[in-house]
């Protein structure tokens, strides 16, 4: 009788055991619904390394790293793939990833800084580069469904990083190599014609090139298809300008409301939908208006869902939910609820969504810049203030109903007030008393903490609570409307209480977005959703006691649709020192308790089973005994027949907490790893001493290098043929010759890698006037200050110190007042207009020819077209100023001119055609001192006539021979007015040795070179030895390093050049005698100081001149 006993009750067990498969089989094959599933977040990177072949550093913080032996970019998608069976061991059915598209800053492990939205960034590809980012992505996404996991995808819509974007705005080439990653000069070769040829040599005006060519902030108009927001300069977190502002110097914001920018986006992270991930979460979405949303991503998301859900896991609809970034204790941002989270799970105005203008001929045609007001559909967002109310979130007469989905927008939030109340069960419970704002709340997504804050105050740690305060707020998450989330390691307690991001500062290993890895070592296999074998470190983490509250957790929800996707209410609910509620979903029906026992009444009728004890009870009013603990959870449940659910655990139990032993770790959880340590391979190219732009002299010398590792390349100047280049040698060229002034010359080139790839570039010359000014001109009621400078070669003030140089009027234009400053002998400048009373414009970078602004007296100037003046006039190039021996100038007629002239001085009138250049020359019969003035006359259409005069100088010629003896050049930075020089060599010093630094002062030759002053350091003494070694210096302050003597050779700041002098000084050195001779012209300007007349034969042209009261001639 026993053994028949033993038998039906062996043979009941198995039943309830099947009936338990097949209530898992059933859930996980009829999972349609995304309250369904239970969110695993993990910032990829930093869960598990499945191949450390492709760990790399990040550019920043290397130091950090290497110290910790924590790369940045370590955990990957082999390591996701490899530790499936470990989340789905915990019970959890979704996993949510940051954002996998190509990233580039200098901490980007996170994904969240885009460079190119249309690739999987090549650091998660396998080690050995045969799985490209791409197939990495696609095995993980249909391994995990295999194992019934879905994949919930993070994207950005709201910006990129600040390095452009491959589509929007290139101005990189990113070289994908594994080994050049952690180097970025390896994998970041910058487009010199966008960014400038000294962008690699300054630091300092990397991320402004970078910023301005993205969001005009240096006055230029560059982002012509205004791809990028050009509003809200001052943005404010707090009012609608956080939908159009710049939120952090990494996160540039894109124009959402630009349909090509959208439908660009829409394209990009469609291939992911196609690839068959189930849901994205939407980062920063809170910086994007709803009306966006509403009318370019929503719906085109929605129907590449639909049209790709056989790709999907139990081809369940496509799910979006955002980052409405709301960190108060309030369903209601600071009373906008335009702001809040539950806006966005409505449907905007058709009305507005049909005034919607985003097209390319729009945007096209206007001209933004940077502090712009909200413009065409930018403008219709901020009519979008209000959202009606629901109950489909909540029990009508204790019961469920039917929802009303129609004013639903299919977009879904995180419920961040919930999130930031999570302190205490409690608290957050609260917060749902605003249900009726939302469309469905029992669709938000709702976490603890997470990669960016936790519960406030104290948003910026991990949630440092107990076990038990973890606990307690797990069962209120698992129980309560909406769709759980924990963020990775929390199962532990990792990293409990620490700074979450701290930034490029200090290591990764003392944050919140540690390396979780070492706690999940070992081996898992998990047979359904909780249930599994496990050894190792893995076996330790999955033991520990949080862990097993949530696995439990996870069963009892996956157990029950109620607690998935039911309705709540609080009617009939009495708690006994905790939290109680009613959850209903069809039918469906649930009483729930926590942290302690509760009275229900109204309750439907039905036998009710308590899925943590297995106890049953009926009646309309049921009271529920628990003990009064952190944790603690009664689940009732109408009609069930599985009995409990799970085992007891340390919160949840019957009568006394279980805990599982073997928690302890092998002590190496925390242990370091290895990245890859190659030398970066730079990519096939060909370098060029000078990278394009402008030049003043006849004709300039160039050197064309093809890198050492190339296969093959060369070089062709426009109008002439190919050259070939030889790998790892230098070729000299020339351009000029030839050339008028304003004439650009372009030189393309090629350059093959070993691997057959080709490289192709281009720069461009242009030839300038050596006596032309560039001359800013501005708008403005009163004179205005400029303030300019140049940092070609260290900075250089071009106006002034600070304020600058007031500008003065140049002349009245369509009734509009135009100020100008000129500035000579610069190719490239930057400015800034102010009023010299606190207002001031941002910087205006990268002046290479005349520019017109309007400046309104304060913080704006806006770049305008050149204004067209009725007025006829001459132009005289150069207009004036100091010459020697002669000069040409350059006189033309406006194209608008009847008629014109010049003369010089009293002679007659020149006509001239109008458009049509005329040269002359002066100086030939003028005498040293003598000063002549050209005056033009020019007639418009209107027989208007406008007089202009310009005064030439004449002033000595000192012909200066080129030295012998000793001697060397250098380019002094432009912040150097004083050139100091020391030279030695083994045995001799050349520069007074000993006790005399910092050597001789070098003579200013009066000479520029590449727009720097050439000084010249010339040795006088008697040593017969000669210097091996010779430094430059600013009187003792900066100073170039130690570089080898060659004589006669051009240095620089950083070494020697390949540049020669053609003009130098004879007899001039470091030490001079005082002259005993004043020579001066015959009009009395003192002209040269000399030991002797035969010394003023050399120095001195021919002509007459005077010395102690005689007259001399030299011939």
């Amino acid at each position: 009788m026993r053994k028949i006993k033993l038998k039906i009750w062996a043979i009941f067990m198995l039943i309830l055991v099947s009936m338990q498969t097949m209530a898992n089989d059933v859930f996980t094959s009829n999972r349609t619904d995304f309250r369904d599933e239970s969110i695993y977040f993990m910032i990829t990177t930093r869960f598990y390394d499945g191949d450390p072949k492709n760990n790399v550093l990040c550019w920043d913080n290397q130091a950090a790293q290497i110290e910790t032996k924590d790369p940045c970019w370590r955990g990957d998608f082999q390591g996701v793939i490899d530790k499936l069976d470990y989340i789905k061991a915990l019970g959890f059915t979704a996993i949510w990833i940051t954002p996998v598209v190509q990233n580039a800053s200098g901490y980007d492990y996170h994904g969240y800084h885009a460079m190119d939205f249309s690739k999987v960034d090549c650091r998660y590809q396998s080690g050995d580069g045969k799985k490209s980012g791409d197939v990495m992505f696609q095995e993980l996404i249909d391994k995990a469904h295999k194992k019934g996991i879905k994949i919930i995808l993070d994207i950005v819509l709201n910006h990129t990083g600040n390095f452009g974007e491959e589509k929007l705005c290139k101005i990189f080439d990113r070289d994908t190599q594994l080994r050049n990653q952690a180097y970025i000069d390896a994998c970041m070769i910058p487009d010199e014609s966008k960014l400038g040829s000294d962008y690699l040599s300054n630091v300092k005006i990397q991320y402004p090139r970078r910023l301005a060519l993205m969001k005009n902030t240096d006055g230029t108009n560059h982002d012509i298809h205004n791809y990028w927001h050009h509003t809200a300069n001052n943005w404010n977190w707090d009012n609608p300008s956080r939908w159009m502002g710049q939120i952090a110097g990494d996160c540039v914001d894109l124009n959402t409301e630009n349909d090509e920018v959208a439908q660009y986006l829409v394209d990009c992270y469609g291939q992911f939908i196609k690839m068959g991930v189930d849901g994205f979460r939407i980062d920063t979405s809170g910086h994007i208006s709803r009306l966006t949303f509403n009318k370019q991503f929503i719906p085109q998301f929605t129907a590449l869902g639909k049209q790709y859900e056989d790709k999907r896991l139990n081809k369940a609809p496509f799910f979006m939910y955002g980052e409405v970034c709301t960190r108060m204790n309030d369903v209601t941002y600071r009373g906008q609820a335009n702001l809040s989270c539950y806006f966005y799970t409505w449907k905007s105005d058709n009305s507005l969504l049909n005034a919607w203008d985003g097209s390319k001929s729009y945007w096209d045609s206007q001209e933004l810049p940077e502090g712009a007001e909200p413009v065409g559909p930018q403008e219709l967002c901020l009519k979008e203030t209000t959202s009606p109310k629901s109950e489909n979130a909540k029990m009508i007469n204790g019961a469920w109903h039917e929802p009303d989905y129609s004013q639903n927008s299919g977009f879904n939030v995180i419920d961040f007030p919930m999130h930031y109340s999570y302190n205490t069960a409690e608290q957050a419970f609260r917060l749902a008393s605003g249900d009726e704002l939302y469309n469905d709340a029992t669709y938000n997504v709702v976490y603890v903490d997470s990669h960016d804050y936790s519960p406030g105050p104290n948003d910026t740690n991990r949630f440092g609570g107990t076990d038990a305060q973890w606990a307690e707020n797990l069962s209120l998450l698992f129980t309560f409307r909406g769709i759980p989330c924990i963020y990775y390691g929390s199962e532990v307690g990792f990293r409990r209480g620490v700074v979450i991001d701290k930034g490029p500062n200090g290591p990764l290993s003392n944050t919140g977005r540690a390396y979780f890895g070492g706690y999940i070592t070992g081996d898992v296999e998990a047979s359904d959703f909780g249930e599994y074998k496990a050894s190792g470190n893995v076996a330790a983490s999955l033991n520990h006691d949080v862990a097993q509250h949530l696995i439990r957790l996870n069963k009892i929800r996956q157990a029950v649709p109620a607690l998935r996707k039911g309705q709540w209410t609080t009617d009939g609910c009495k708690a006994n020192g905790g939290i109680a509620f009613k959850r209903a979903y069809k039918d469906s029906y649930a009483l729930v308790a926590l942290n302690g026992g509760a009275t229900f009444t109204d309750c439907p009728a039905g036998t009710y089973t308590d899925l943590v004890t297995g106890k049953t009870y009926t009646g309309s009013t049921i009271t529920v005994d628990a003990p009064q603990t952190q944790g603690q959870l009664r689940v009732l449940v109408k009609d069930w027949t599985g009995g409990k659910v799970g085992e007891d655990g340390p919160f949840i139990y019957a009568t006394s907490p279980q805990s599982k032993g073997d928690q302890a770790y092998d002590g190496q959880e925390e242990a370091g790893t290895t990245w890859n340590e190659q030398a970066p391979i730079q990519s096939a190219t060909v370098s060029f001493s000078q990278a394009g732009g402008s030049f003043r002299t006849e004709s300039i010398n160039l050197t064309a290098t093809l890198s050492e590792d190339a296969k093959s390349g060369w070089y062709q100047i426009q109008g002439q043929d190919k050259v070939n280049l030889t790998p790892g040698e230098s070729v000299n060229l020339s351009i000029g010759d030839g050339m008028n002034f304003g004439d650009t010359k372009t030189i393309e080139w090629a350059a093959e890698s070993q691997n057959g790839k080709v490289k192709n570039g281009s720069l461009t010359f242009k030839k300038l006037d050596p006596n032309a000014a560039i001359t800013v001109y501005v708008q403005a009621e009163y004179a205005p200050f400029v303030y300019a400078w140049t940092e070609a070669s260290g900075l250089k003030k071009l106006a002034g110190d600070w304020p600058g140089t007031k500008m003065t009027e140049s002349e009245e234009i369509n009734g509009e007042k135009y100020w100008c400053y000129a500035i000579d002998g610069i190719d490239k400048f930057n400015v800034i207009v102010n009023n010299n009373n606190g207002g001031q414009t941002a910087d205006i970078t990268g002046v290479t020819g005349d520019i017109y602004l309007k400046y309104d007296g304060g913080s704006n100037a806006q770049k305008v077209d050149a204004p067209v003046n009725t007025a006829a006039k001459v132009t005289l190039s150069p207009n004036g100023g100091d010459f020697e021996k002669t000069i040409t100038v350059t006189a033309t007629l406006s194209d608008n001119a009847k008629s014109g002239w010049y003369k010089i001085g009293n002679g007659e009138q020149v006509a001239l055609t109008p458009g049509k250049p005329s040269t002359f020359t002066l100086g030939a019969d003028m005498l040293e001192g003598e000063s002549k003035t050209v005056t033009w006359s020019a007639t418009n259409a209107e027989d208007k006539a406008k007089i202009g005069t310009a005064t030439f100088n004449k002033k000595a010629e000192v012909v200066i021979p080129t030295p012998t003896g000793i001697f060397a050049y250098f380019l002094a930075p432009s912040d150097w007015s004083q050139v100091d020089c020391w030279a030695w060599n083994d045995t001799d010093n050349f520069t007074g040795g000993e006790g005399h630094w910092p050597g001789v002062s070098c003579t200013k030759t009066g000479v520029k070179k590449n727009g720097l002053d050439v000084w010249m350091w010339k040795y006088d003494g008697d040593l017969t030895t000669a210097p091996t070694m010779i430094i430059f210096n600013k009187g003792g302050g900066q100073q170039t390093k130690d570089l080898a003597f060659e004589n006669g050779a051009v240095y620089n700041h950083d070494g020697k050049t390949n540049e020669t002098v053609s003009t130098g000084i004879n007899q001039v050195g470091s030490k001079k005698a005082p002259a005993k001779l004043k020579i001066y012209s015959i009009n009395g300007q003192k002209v040269a100081e000399v030991g002797s007349m035969a010394d003023a034969e050399y120095i001195l042209a021919p002509g007459v001149y005077v010395c102690d009261g005689k007259k001399y001639v030299i011939k």
